[in-house]
C-alpha cells in the first residue's frame, strides 16, 4: 500500500512538472501557484492557443470586456455567469462561485473585468472557473477584479 501511494504521488508530480501549469503541494499542503502573469496580448494569446489545442486545467490571468451578463446558475454551488470578449476576439465564459466569493453586483455590459482562474476548453471559447479562494488550500486561488476591487 505504501509503495502504491509513493508511485501515485510520483506520477502526480511528473504530470504537473511536464505540463508546466499545474500545482505542487509543499510539505504543509499549501498551494504553490505556477500561474504566469502576462500582459493582455500575451495572455489572450495563451488562451487562444489553449482554445485551438483544446487544452483544459490551465491557470490563466487576463482581462476582457463584458458582452453579456447571464442569469446565475443556482444548481448546486451558485455561480455568477459572465460572458467576456478578450483582446484576441475570443469569447470566454466566467463562472464565478458566489457561495465562496462575493457576487459583483455593480457589473454591467461594456465593463472591463480582470480575472484569474482555471480555464476549461469547450467549443464556444471556454470557461474560466476557480475565480475564488480555495477554503481547503489545495488549489491555486483565483479572483475577479472590477473597478479596482478584487473579489476572491
Amino acid at each position: 500500500m505504501r509503495l502504491l501511494l509513493i508511485i501515485v504521488i510520483g506520477l502526480i508530480w511528473v504530470v504537473n512538472e511536464y505540463r508546466g501549469d499545474g500545482v505542487v503541494l509543499s510539505g504543509n499542503d499549501q498551494v504553490a501557484d505556477k500561474t504566469l502573469t502576462y500582459n493582455d496580448e500575451q495572455s489572450s494569446g495563451r488562451l487562444e492557443k489553449a482554445f485551438r489545442e483544446k487544452t483544459s486545467d490551465l491557470m490563466v490571468e487576463d482581462s476582457g470586456s463584458v458582452i453579456k451578463l447571464l442569469p446565475d446558475d443556482n444548481k448546486g454551488s451558485r455561480h455568477q455567469r459572465i460572458l467576456l470578449k478578450l483582446a484576441s476576439g475570443q469569447t470566454i465564459l466566467i463562472a464565478h462561485n458566489i457561495d465562496l466569493a462575493p457576487r459583483i453586483n455593480s457589473l454591467k455590459k461594456g465593463d472591463r473585468l480582470k480575472f484569474k482562474g482555471e480555464y476549461e476548453w469547450n467549443e464556444k471559447g471556454g470557461v474560466v472557473h476557480w475565480t475564488h479562494h480555495d477554503p481547503a488550500k489545495r488549489h491555486p486561488g483565483g479572483w475577479l477584479e472590477h473597478n479596482g476591487r478584487r473579489y476572491e
